[in-house]
């Protein structure tokens, strides 16, 4: 039995975060993956470190996507010193396009809803016309009405943030278990065996849409669902903005990142050509010079749904010492995983702050 400080399950973005924040707070830690046969949501990730779209009617996920933006340049910073590996974060400012006078009057109401959500705390956005999104971003189609903006978005690249997390994770003394799916675990209270033979007084449970099953184990709760989304990257192209949307980025090696699909499939990660088709028919009406570039890599993933798509974190009252996160921004809220979640468990236990992110949430009692 080998004994460690706390044990992560789950070798993706959400648990890499946790589970370097953990080494970097000072514990010895455990990661175990179960790798690449996992339904990993960090392989599909778009890279957008995005905060315009997060928290509509729940604006403690608002402020929680804030903070986590926040940490990001620290979190940027702190990686490339140990790792050397560039994760490419940049924070430009975002847009989300309109193609319609009807889609610019929702998104005008969406974030106007937003600011008055967001309270003291305060939440500030510009409705910009067709000549100011160009000015902006030159290149953009007469489709293309307006976009709602925010200085607070940016984006990365979410396989260096995924291999950086590992590296640091390890440099700092992290012990990291790959190719082993948790099958067997027993659960006491700060008194953890995961597989036989790692034992923990600490386990945090970031395995995604596995959290679903493991979860009643650890006397918790994780009713996540798949969501597919699927992603085209066209050629490298001569770099033309350098400012995301939320559904056409380019890379920092110029290829352009179409995505922003919803499909509810269940576990499939197949592609269907008529989502493709849609999202490129987007792509091409807000960029028009986009059609003469040609694909060159398209994937799907499986993101991780809670039923009302804000992120759980928990934990356990029956088994003190067991917690979960899930949620389906790994990029986005690494900054705030690493710098803010991780500390609290390393403390034992989370702050009140996260108390409305907790599943008891959907504790409704049913009607007679």
């Amino acid at each position: 039995m080998r004994q460690f400080d706390a044990i992560v399950i789950g070798g993706g973005l959400v648990g890499a975060a946790i589970a370097y924040g953990l080494a970097r707070a000072g514990m010895k830690p455990a990661l175990v993956d179960e790798g690449d046969i996992a339904f990993r949501a960090s392989r599909g990730n778009f890279g957008l470190v995005w905060v315009q779209s997060k928290g509509l009617g729940a604006p403690h996920y608002q402020r929680w996507t804030r903070r986590s933006a926040e940490e990001w340049p620290v979190l940027a910073k702190e990686l490339f010193e140990r790792t050397g590996v560039d994760v490419g974060h940049e924070r430009p400012g975002g847009l989300h396009l309109c193609l319609s006078e009807q889609e610019f009057a929702d998104r005008r109401a969406r974030m106007e809803q937003m600011r008055r959500e967001a309270g003291n705390f305060g939440f500030h956005y510009r409705m910009l016309g067709h000549d100011e999104v160009a000015d902006m971003l030159p290149g953009i189609g007469p489709a293309v009405v307006g976009a709602s903006y925010t200085d607070y978005d940016g984006h990365a690249n979410s396989l260096n943030l995924l291999h950086a997390l590992h590296r640091g994770f390890t440099a700092l003394g992290g012990r990291y278990f790959p190719n082993r799916t948790v099958i067997d675990a027993v659960a006491a209270p700060r008194n953890f065996c995961i597989g036989g033979d790692l034992a923990a007084q600490v386990v945090v449970l970031a395995a995604g849409l596995g959290n679903a099953r493991l979860a009643p184990v650890f006397g918790l709760s994780a009713p996540v669902e798949p969501q597919r989304g699927q992603i085209l990257v066209t050629e490298r192209a001569g770099r033309v903005f350098n400012r995301p949307t939320t559904t056409v980025r380019q890379t920092l090696e110029g290829g352009i990142m179409i995505g922003d699909s919803m499909e509810d499939v269940g576990f499939n990660t197949g592609q269907r050509p008529a989502v493709m088709a849609a999202m490129a028919r987007r792509a091409a009406l807000s960029f028009p010079w986009l059609a003469e570039l040609q694909i060159v890599r398209a994937w799907a993933a499986l993101r991780v749904m809670p039923p009302d798509g804000v992120p759980i974190y928990d934990e356990s009252q029956r088994f003190p010492g067991a917690f979960t996160a899930n949620c389906h921004s790994g990029v986005t809220l690494a900054g705030a995983h690493a710098h803010v979640f991780a500390p609290m468990v390393a403390a034992g236990a989370l702050d009140p702050i996260l108390t409305p992110f907790s599943a008891r949430r959907f504790d409704v009692p049913q009607a007679a």
